[in-house]
This record gives C-alpha cells, structure tokens and sequence, in this order.
C-alpha cells in the first residue's frame, strides 16, 4: 500500500532539509514542499507561517519515515500525519515503490 505523509515545519528551510534526508535515505520516493499559514492553540492562540510537506512512500515504511522526521523535526512535538492512498496511476505508484526499496 501507498501513503502520503502530510507534515508541517517550522519555515521552508526545515522542510527542505527533512525532506532532502528522506529521500535520499530512500524513506521517501518524492516530498513536495509548500508555504502555509497556520492558526493553532499551542500556548494560547498562535499564528505563524510554516512549511508543508507531502512525504510519498510506501505503508512499509511509514514507521521509519516518521521516527526520522521526529529525529530531524525541531518542533516539540510534530503534525505528521498518514493518508492511505486507495487509487492512483499505477505507473506513478510502482515509481513509489522502486524509489524506497532497501538497496
């Protein structure tokens, strides 16, 4: 099976280096990286500007995918959350899946 991992960081930088480590620890077949604004309760009522990321790996290695982002995650206690992936281009699934295998 097929997931996607949605978190968020603390500003674009931190995503790109958590994301460049999964990848190229092959945890992750692709992360895409985008800027959000979030309101959240954390203290009191906050706003800030963070990083998104969508993180593309196989269920398999969803448990060492996120024990590294906790690993490389400044935030106290991170949004990573997993999304099953029930249907897609089966072509870009297969890629996925290459692209995480243990070498």
């Amino acid at each position: 099976m097929y997931v996607f991992i949605y978190v968020t960081t603390s500003d674009i930088d931190e995503a790109k280096s958590i994301g460049r480590a999964l990848v190229e620890e092959r945890l992750a077949a692709c992360v895409n990286i985008f800027p959000i604004t979030s309101i959240y309760r954390w203290e009191g009522v906050q706003e800030d500007n963070e990083g998104a990321m969508i993180v593309k790996t196989t269920s398999e290695r969803v448990r060492e995918t996120m024990d590294r982002i906790k690993q490389l995650h400044s935030y106290e206690v991170p949004c990573i959350c997993v999304f099953a992936v029930e249907r897609g281009n089966q072509e870009y699934l297969k890629w996925i899946e290459e692209s995480v295998m243990k070498e």
